[in-house]
């Protein structure tokens, strides 16, 4: 008995491959067993509109910028320096906002209650002038409009490349072929399109546990059983989720006291 709450789940974790230190971390403190199943892969981009963008970001050309993940953090750190961001900026999740401050050393100026793009444009201000959004080639336009209905012009970009795989690691097939693993986590809705884009035949009752309502609604429309969204929807809450439902529950006083009779 080792008094850690996961001890021996097996959980997969389908975030890309270079990104998964912290969830594994987590996971592991509370005795489960991580197995990588990478679902997306995260591939640069250097088009010439991305390049402009952040020349114009440079240059005061935008009021605001849009941050809706770790990822375009690090494009602003590999391709600027924090001095060059000039402009407000807006960020989704307390992950990417504690990635923009280490990096910028400055607090964005808005940050959503919900860690949602959805959150996100309601919390916007209405106004006028450039807004850049440097997301995902296959992030949807549902942000960029709400900017646009308050009065923003919003510039989109590609920031980044998603990329799915063809197949999951032996190890997470075998896993899963054979029953054995207890719960999927999904962080992104990318990663579900990912993930049942590549699965195979699936055994056992695994239990799915996402990050955010996005995410979860993702995973529904692929017909998969949500069992837990994660509140907050960051890594750490994620964790608990999955706390929750493999954990195993003391009995009940009530259940202690029939026991004893």
């Amino acid at each position: 008995m080792t008094g850690r709450p996961l001890a021996g789940k097996v959980v997969l974790v389908t975030r890309p491959a270079d990104r998964v230190d912290a969830l594994v971390k987590l996971l592991r403190r509370e005795g489960a067993v991580p197995i990588l199943a990478p679902a997306i892969e995260i591939a640069p981009v250097r088009p010439a509109a991305l390049t402009r963008a952040l020349s114009d970001l440079a240059a005061g050309g935008f009021a605001w910028i849009t941050l809706t993940s770790l990822v375009t953090v690090d494009v602003l750190a590999a391709r600027l320096s924090p001095r060059d961001v000039r402009a407000k900026v807006a960020a989704v999740g307390e992950g990417t906002s504690e990635a923009f401050r280490r990096w910028a050393r400055r607090e964005p100026d808005v940050v959503p209650r919900a860690f949602t793009t959805t959150a996100l444009a309601r919390a916007f201000p209405r106004g006028q002038g450039r807004v850049l959004c440097a997301r995902a080639d296959i992030a949807p336009e549902g942000l960029e409009d709400a900017l646009a209905a308050k009065g923003w012009t919003p510039v989109r970009v590609d920031a980044y490349r998603t990329r799915m795989p063809r197949a999951l690691p032996k190890e997470a097939r075998e896993a899963l072929r054979h029953g054995r693993v207890d719960a999927v986590t999904f962080t992104s809705a990318s990663t579900v399109r990912g993930f049942v884009g590549a699965l195979g035949q699936v055994k056992g009752n695994p239990k799915v546990v996402c990050i955010g309502p996005v995410t979860a609604r993702e995973a529904r429309e692929h017909g998969l059983r949500v069992s837990a969204v994660a509140d907050p929807h960051t890594i750490e809450g994620l964790v608990a989720a999955v706390d929750r439902i493999l954990a195993p529950r003391p009995p009940s006083s009530r259940g202690a006291s029939r026991a004893k009779r």
